[in-house]
């Protein structure tokens, strides 16, 4: 496989696919960069898969550390079905984790990861050492019973709309949209050995289990008192899709959190701010 000029400067961007298979018999595609003891996991958002990860965000956050991207079980090249609740989500991804053989890890969970993050932590505390939560809400407030029918229409729909990813990951203005554009290349420059598409099924399973998550109930809120490790919370000014507020609400209810909001962001504040996420991501991971 040739290496284009692109390629070789992201490390993230030429990783290899490889899998794993867990002792349940799923096998997990994954792909991972640099090195260190205790690695960083990965968690996708919505309908994302391994090509969805911003090779620019990896690259930085593997400057001194193992950073492992997964496709959880159902979702693009990994075996099994898209599970339609958190809680299956969760117990797949410490089933991969097993698999992969590590004892201790960080976590960066985005949008739907972060969910996905929120319930390994409580499923499984000895596990995780710290948590970076990002475009995240708990389970059970108030306003997260779905998506507004905008976002829906954006990135709910069969196929790709990158108009309408750039109207939910990015702001109206010329800043955001730039950076906005200039991420999408990033993603979309490995040429060879991409990632299977996530199908249908999984955008169907996916959204009944965000749904699931924002049934109102405020006893659930509660939870969070029991996830004691540091967790650093982030999320977007200007986010249509998980509304800011709700990163003040779990910064409020988390035992051990700190917050920051990045400004002119929307969901994709991550890919758009990486180099200032990342260094923050990294401060907060070795402090």
């Amino acid at each position: 496989m040739t290496q284009t000029a692109e390629e070789s400067q992201s490390r993230y961007g030429f990783a290899r696919n490889e899998r794993v298979t867990s002792g349940t018999g799923l096998t997990y595609e994954y792909r991972e960069v640099g090195a260190g003891q205790v690695p960083l996991l990965l968690l996708q958002h919505f309908r994302g898969n391994l090509d969805n990860w911003d090779p620019a965000l990896v690259d930085e956050l593997a400057v001194d550390r193992r950073v492992i991207a997964f496709d959880n079980a159902g979702v693009g090249s990994s075996s099994g079905n898209t599970p339609h609740n958190i809680e299956q989500m969760a117990i797949d991804a410490i089933e991969f984790v097993a698999a992969m053989d590590l004892d201790r890890i960080d976590v960066l969970g985005f949008s739907i990861g972060s969910f996905v993050a929120q319930e390994v932590a409580l499923i499984r505390p000895d596990l995780i050492r710290r948590m970076t939560l990002a475009s995240s809400a708990p389970k059970g407030a108030e306003g997260m019973h779905g998506w507004s029918e905008p976002v829906m229409n954006a990135v709910g729909k069969p196929g790709n709309n990158p108009d309408g990813y750039m109207a939910v990951f990015y702001t109206r203005t010329m800043s955001s949209r730039n950076s906005g554009r200039e991420s999408l290349g990033r993603m979309t420059a490995r040429a060879n050995d991409r990632d299977a598409p996530t199908s249908w099924e999984t955008r169907l399973a996916q959204y009944d289990a965000v749904c699931a998550w924002g049934e109102p109930d405020h006893s659930l809120l509660q939870r969070l008192s029991a996830i004691e490790i540091p967790v650093f919370v982030t999320g977007g000014d200007s986010d249509p899709m998980i509304l800011p507020r709700y990163s003040y609400l779990l910064t409020g209810l988390l035992p051990n959190a700190e917050l920051k909001v990045y400004p002119d962001a929307a969901h994709g504040f991550l890919f758009q701010h990486h180099e200032e996420f990342t260094a923050d991501v990294r401060a907060f991971l070795a402090s």
